[in-house]
């Protein structure tokens, strides 16, 4: 038996139900009758049934072919539906986008870029997930967002990293501190202070550990006094004076950290890459190409937090 039918099978079908006459039912289709005379033949065919009978002043459906009717037009419905919120997703007039990011991210970075996404394509749902370095790149694998801002954790084979901001290592210190009056100090400096360092799981942590590994720092974290899961629980700490921190400029220009002073560290200067992280292999809706593409035009031109700078070359609206 021949399968081989298709939407226009049905089309052909309910249309000459509906006039109960080959040659109204072509005209409406923009078909020869000749043409339609085809396509209804080749699906009784197909069904080995007769679906009309012909007179010779009425085509009329046969019992089988008014059982099929009604479920002939719901296919018809749900593939209309179907290829209408296909286009409308293209389109951009409806759908969704998930992004992961961290905290200070979400609050100093995504706000006017969200605002600018939202004026343009209001009807689009947006989920901001707030989430650690490591949890993002496990929300990108799991396609449980569309993509994340952060850095890059573990280099993971499967994900793309694209580099946008730097991100300035400093110390944070509460006011009065010794340190508050410096433009700038020394790593060693740091060595016999009370450090407080955030938790192992943390991407800011995970960064530090490769910086002293690779030579790069002497400052040591097995004296940490205190682990902290977030940043904004040791900027209460350090506001406090328990101790102070080692934190990339953006986590300390959030608003936990607006009573406490950061100060950039040198010798050496250290950075990080903040990248667009997405999955390789998986194309992104157009939706959230385009949210991708604002983010990347706003990082660029926006005005950063201090010590942060874009690296972006070219905020374009591509899907790399």
């Amino acid at each position: 038996m021949n399968t081989n039918l298709s939407i226009r099978h049905l089309r052909a079908f309910t249309e000459v139900a509906c006039c109960g006459s080959f040659t109204q039912a072509a005209n409406r289709l923009h078909l020869t009758q000749s043409s339609l005379t085809a396509t209804i033949k080749q699906l009784e065919q197909s069904v080995g049934l007769t679906l009309f009978d012909r007179t010779t002043r009425r085509v009329l459906l046969t019992l089988q072919g008014e059982q099929f009717r009604p479920v002939a037009e719901k296919l018809i419905s749900d593939f209309d539906t179907a290829i209408g919120d296909l286009q409308a997703i293209a389109g951009q007039q409806q759908g969704q986008v998930a992004i992961a990011a961290s905290p200070s991210t979400i609050s100093r970075l995504l706000p006017p870029v969200i605002d600018d996404y939202r004026q343009q394509f209001p009807a689009i749902a947006i989920s901001l997930r707030d989430d650690s370095a490591g949890q993002i790149e496990q929300r990108v694998l799991n396609n449980d967002v569309d993509f994340g801002i952060g850095a890059n954790h573990s280099a993971h084979p499967e994900l793309n990293y694209r580099p946008v901001l730097t991100d300035r290592y400093g110390v944070v210190v509460p006011d009065g501190h010794r340190f508050c009056e410096a433009e700038s100090v020394e790593w060693q400096t740091l060595i016999g202070e009370e450090l407080l360092f955030l938790s192992a799981d943390t991407g800011i942590r995970a960064q530090l550990n490769q910086f002293r590994q690779a030579g790069q720092l002497q400052l040591s974290d097995q004296k940490a006094i205190l682990e902290v899961s977030n940043p904004a629980g040791i900027a209460a700490l350090i506001r406090q004076r328990i101790g102070i921190s080692v934190l990339p400029a953006l986590a300390a220009s959030t608003e936990s950290f607006k009573e406490l002073v950061f100060i950039p560290l040198i010798e050496p200067e250290m950075r990080r890459e903040i990248c667009l992280v997405s999955r390789k292999g998986r194309s992104l809706s157009p939706a959230a190409a385009t949210l991708l593409s604002y983010a990347r035009q706003h990082f660029y031109t926006m005005r950063l937090p201090a010590h942060l700078e874009s690296t972006d070359p070219q905020p374009l609206s591509d899907q790399d």
